[in-house]
């Protein structure tokens, strides 16, 4: 199963379950898919499960100590006590005016500037709140294979989808459509109107988004067009605006109408391949797509229809939604010639054996790291080596590893892998060689578990300033695994996506929601239910698993002496070893220590938990 599901974004699932706002999700997700149209979502907007889910989601971006054009980030919602927070959200929503975005520009890998709109950390929460009420009912509707920014998608997901289009379908006419300014030229108006048509008719909530999509952006003034790239629920908007786009390319071929039902049950499975057989002999153009964002591309079957695709894109564009496409990024490409980008990797087919004709069924997909990525590969890897031999310390040198983890892990997806990180290896083995002064490890020294299962046979390992240094040129191609089409609104799928949830009974999580504790924070509540969940249910000291009327949340560091409520500060503990921890009478001390029978290790970690408090070692 791990293997099928690739992408990392189950965090959201478990949140939805923590705050038991996933069974109003399936919900609006089976209604959705039925056609059912929706007229009354504020109030499940501002549920106060969905408002806790909602806080706790935008706590976990790294996003959130990002400053608004108010200069407040996530602290000053972690103060407010839960039923606090909820009264916040409602009182902001009763007439809804969102406060200026906050402009900044980040790089791109082509060195232009991408404009990103910072809404304030009030806006983000609302977007948020709304987000989780619109997905399902979105997620009902959107095109099987959109990829970006979708629950348990991701871009391998796109990759392996293109994989298979040219390697076992034989498309190898690839139209590749690059759109002027996307984010920016999307029509508000339309964007209304896709909403309404996919079933969202809450006539309050629709005044909302549109007071998002005309908020003021500082500097520039009110835009007329566009959602800013920054905004939490800009992504599904965008989504939104291309659906229409996917369902027409999907209606030209995959999804045709055909007045005899072709389909038919093959081991429990739909198949459509006579369908599709007898459609070869028409004169309809063989076209699919593949999408992630704003990004994608149409798989066809020969030059003739990729033209006549081509064309009929454009023209839908510009009639329909009124965006335009970048000519000189936009062209046809037969992947038997030449390569096409898509997401960082560089495709192109190639043949395996000897071909007898054009139409055999011998070619494979061979793909390269993209030419931008890999310069940027390059300058990336020489920065850090500068940064390391100026700090000379361990903390240098593990972001350094971190991020050659990463790009490994991304580009593994490309079949020439190996040969471009070699390449890479090859272009920056000097400068890492005398900045760094690179050894070979030492007979028997220690080398990190993670490293040693994941690079333990490369023989070009090598260590700086006592830190192993992860070698660059040890990647090996991993196979792609398309999307299986599992949801995250659907219960029996739901089972097969998330293990982990079942390390503690779902009934203690509800009650840890239903019972936050009074008086304290959004974030220390927040904290105590994952923490709950990462201690797999069991107490710090003890080691056994707790009963809800147990579970006692410590500060290590007390607040009285400036402790917080960040996650690294607190710990769940059983209620009596949380008394024991603050008492300081020795017949406290000799009642609860004798109650709960502690051996050495125990009495270890509630004498560090006593020292972090500011109390006596017991003896």
């Amino acid at each position: 199963m791990s293997k099928i599901i690739e992408n990392p974004k189950r965090q959201t699932l478990r949140n939805n379950e923590y705050y038991d706002f996933q069974v109003i999700q399936d919900q609006l997700y089976a209604d959705s898919s039925k056609g059912k149209t929706f007229t009354n979502l504020m109030s499940k907007i501002i549920d106060r499960n969905n408002v806790l889910l909602a806080y706790r989601n935008i706590k976990k971006n790294t996003g959130s100590n990002t400053k608004g054009t108010d200069g407040k980030t996530i602290a000053y919602l972690a103060r407010m006590e839960p039923d606090e927070l909820v009264k916040f959200v409602e009182a902001k929503l009763r007439n809804y005016q969102p406060q200026a975005v906050r402009r900044v520009e980040i790089p791109k890998p082509d060195g232009k500037m991408r404009p990103l709109g910072i809404p304030t950390i009030s806006d983000r929460l609302v977007q948020q709140c709304i987000l989780q009420v619109l997905e399902p009912i979105c997620e009902a509707k959107f095109y099987k294979h959109s990829y970006g920014f979708r629950p348990l998608r991701g871009t391998k997901h796109a990759i392996a989808r293109a994989y298979h289009l040219a390697q076992q379908t034989n498309l190898h006419y690839v139209v590749d459509v690059d759109i002027k300014g996307f984010f920016d030229n999307i029509d508000h108006g339309k964007m209304l109107k896709q909403l309404w048509t996919l079933g969202i008719r809450d006539k309050s909530l629709l005044v909302i988004l549109s007071k998002l999509l005309k908020a003021e952006i500082e500097g520039i003034g009110t835009p007329e067009r566009g959602t800013p790239q920054g905004g939490i629920i800009s992504p599904l908007l965008a989504n939104v605006a291309l659906n229409e786009f996917d369902h027409w390319i999907s209606s030209q071929w995959e999804e045709i109408f055909t007045e005899k039902n072709y389909i038919y049950l093959h081991k429990g499975k739909m198949g459509k391949s006579r369908k599709y057989q007898v459609l070869k002999q028409s004169n309809l153009k063989e076209v699919y797509i593949v999408r992630y964002a704003d990004d994608f591309k149409l798989f066809c079957r020969n030059h003739n229809h990729a033209k006549r695709i081509f064309e009929a894109t454009k023209l839908w564009l510009k009639e329909r939604l009124g965006l335009e496409i970048s000519p000189e990024k936009s062209k046809i490409v037969n992947l038997r010639k030449n390569y096409s980008d898509f997401l960082g990797i560089r495709i192109k087919v190639t043949t395996k054996g000897k071909v007898k004709t054009k139409n055999d069924n011998k070619w494979v997909v061979k793909s390269n790291i993209g030419l931008k990525a890999f310069k940027k590969i390059l300058t990336t890897i020489r920065e850090h080596a500068k940064t390391v031999q100026r700090n000379r310390n361990e903390s240098a040198v593990m972001r350094l590893n971190s991020y050659i983890i990463g790009v490994h892990n991304y580009y593994n997806c490309a079949t020439n892998c190996n040969l471009d990180f070699s390449t890479i290896a090859y272009h920056t083995r000097s400068i890492l060689k005398n900045r760094l002064k690179l050894r070979k490890a030492k007979e028997k020294e220690p080398i990190p578990k993670y490293i040693k299962d994941m690079y333990g046979k490369s023989k070009q390992l090598r260590f700086v300033y006592n830190t192993p240094l992860i070698p660059i040129g040890y990647a090996q191609h991993q196979k792609q695994f398309q999307y299986r089409g599992y949801s995250i609104y659907k219960a029996n799928d739901r089972t097969q996506i998330h293990i982990e949830q079942k390390a503690v009974p779902i009934e203690n999580l509800k009650y840890l929601v239903a019972n936050p504790v009074r008086g304290q924070s959004a974030e220390y509540n927040d904290n105590r239910i994952s923490l709950y969940v990462g201690q797999y249910g069991k107490c710090y000291v003890l080691g056994n698993t707790l009963d809800v009327d147990e579970i006692h949340c410590h500060h290590k560091k007390p607040r009285a002496l400036n402790g917080k409520d960040e996650y690294k500060n607190l710990v769940i503990v059983h209620a009596n070893v949380h008394r024991l921890i603050h008492a300081t009478d020795n017949e406290t001390i000799n009642r609860y220590t004798n109650l709960l029978e502690l051996n050495a290790e125990q009495l270890e970690r509630v004498n560090k938990l006593r020292v972090f408090a500011g109390n006596q070692l017991i003896a």
